[in-house]
């Protein structure tokens, strides 16, 4: 379009829900995605094809100081008016090559602005010239009706100048736009600075033990995932190894002193947020001692502490923090777990499943591979063996028509109703089979294992010798099921 067209134009611009921002909805949806883009420090930016000065507004209204430029006199003339009293400075000029003179910027700011230009790749080399090191180039541009720029497209035209480069989906936010659309609407924040070595923020986490129960936080206040469940955390600071950084984050927000000796390493993540950067995870457990209970000691982040069943935890969490504990209770040690920048940073119980266990190098020669049980009824054995064994960590692994697995590990249980069996009870005391032993992590959970078995189709075995009927300083329990089978579960 010719400067005449958006002369033409620059009336009735505003009449668009995303251009004029009158909708206290729409606009209240452009300031949070802009806090989040900008420098939380006052900053200053320069908003290139800036319109009628809508954004500019937003921009000055969160506290940076705003320089507008468009190429339009009668947009310019409409920014002016929209703008006074704010500081901001309104340009009229191109905006490949602004009138800025020498000045530099903290954050360049181009709104379906990039697709409009004659030579996208030479006004982007000319504004990288502009940005202060470290500044950021904040695009947003789509494509409509065929028309427009590709996120891949720019992206590969960013990428001669930065290697990082943050993609964010657009279009699936109605709020943004006063309408659904499905056309491709994106941003991306690009930020001036040379190619570096990867790093990445070490974070840690607590697994605080109650038996079978685990101590989650839920967020508030904080800007990420608040109002989900997570494992109280934080991430190393610069000089401070692992232990104590989980240490020093244990007393910071619940309140609880803890010594290097209680820390045990549960699980090592590699993991990414959607449209995020990686990051490394650290999840400790640690025991409840009763002498220091947990504490909210940070609610300005934290709006409750509650304890959840390790082995039925709730889906409001964080859909990483759900990975790992479930990686946890399998005894999977180490995982990636990579969002696609689409996915939501709420745990789906539907969704796509990112967590990739990484097997543990080691002789695999004379460990336990699987070990198959054949049952008469497998409705029966799916429901009793199911509740035995995921309150013992074990996954839901397989499932076919004649059986189904259970998988902790890199080891797992079956129970098949095959065709070949040749029928009957299981009988322990014959030759075979007598039965399996598991570990258990403490008495009580022992304890509340063998309270809730006879809900789940298990018995107790010599309750009069219960909990040692395996002989003195072994504290046990023994349970059949209904088809016979006797599992014996250990405690320490």
């Amino acid at each position: 379009m010719t400067t005449i067209d958006w002369d033409a134009a620059a009336d009735s611009f505003d009449e668009e829900p995303d251009h004029g921002l009158h909708d206290p909805v729409v606009r209240s949806a452009w300031a949070r995605r802009m806090e989040s883009w900008l420098p939380t420090a006052r900053s200053a930016v320069l908003d290139l094809g800036c319109g009628t000065g809508s954004l500019s507004l937003l921009v000055a209204g969160q506290g940076h100081r705003v320089t507008a430029v468009d190429r339009s006199p009668r947009m310019a003339e409409h920014a002016r008016a929209k703008l006074a009293g704010t500081g901001t400075e309104v340009l009229v000029g191109d905006a490949a090559r602004p009138p800025v003179g020498g000045q530099r910027f903290d954050v360049i700011l181009a709104r379906h602005t990039v697709w409009l230009l004659p030579d996208p790749a030479a006004a982007l080399r000319h504004w990288f010239s502009l940005l202060r090191p470290g500044g950021r180039l904040l695009l947003i541009e789509g494509v409509w009706n065929g028309t427009g720029l590709s996120a891949a497209r720019l992206t590969a035209l960013l990428h001669e100048h930065t290697e990082r480069v943050h993609h964010e989906p657009l279009s699936g936010d109605s709020l943004l736009w006063g309408k659904e659309v499905d056309d491709e609407r994106y941003a991306l924040v690009a930020r001036a600075e040379p190619p570096r070595r990867h790093r990445e923020v070490v974070d840690v986490h607590l697994v605080l033990r109650r038996g079978s129960d685990v101590l989650l936080a839920r967020r508030a206040g904080t800007g990420y995932a608040d109002g989900l469940l997570h494992a109280p955390s934080g991430h190393a600071e610069d000089g401070e190894d692992v232990r104590a950084a989980m240490i020093r984050e244990t007393a910071e927000e619940i309140g609880v002193e803890l010594d290097p000796d209680e820390l045990r390493v549960a699980l090592v993540m590699q993991h990414r947020g959607p449209g995020g950067n990686p990051r490394t995870g650290w999840f400790f457990e640690v025991d409840l001692d009763p002498a220091r209970p947990p504490r909210n000691a940070e609610p300005d982040k934290c709006s409750e502490l509650g304890w959840y069943p390790l082995h039925a935890l709730p889906d409001d969490m964080v859909a990483y923090c759900r990975a790992a504990l479930d990686a946890y209770r399998a005894g999977q040690r180490f995982l990636v777990h990579w969002h696609e920048d689409t996915d939501a940073v709420a745990y789906e119980p539907r969704g796509i499943r990112r967590a990739v266990p990484l097997p543990v190098a080691a002789a695999p020669t004379g460990r336990l591979h699987h070990l198959e049980l054949w049952v008469p009824d497998l409705a029966e054995a799916d429901a009793e063996w199911g509740w035995l064994l995921g309150r013992l960590g074990h996954l839901p692994y397989q499932r076919w028509s004649h059986g189904r697995s259970w998988r902790r590990g890199d080891s797992y249980v079956v129970v098949e109703r095959s065709p070949d069996g040749a029928g009957g009870r299981h009988d322990r005391l014959r030759p075979g089979l007598n039965h399996l032993a598991f570990h258990v992590r403490d008495r009580d959970t022992l304890d509340t294992l063998v309270a809730d078995a006879p809900g789940h189709g298990w018995r107790l075995l010599f309750p009069d010798r219960h909990p040692y009927a395996g002989g003195s300083g072994h504290y046990a329990a023994y349970l059949e099921n209904t088809a016979g089978y006797e599992v014996e579960l250990v405690a320490p």
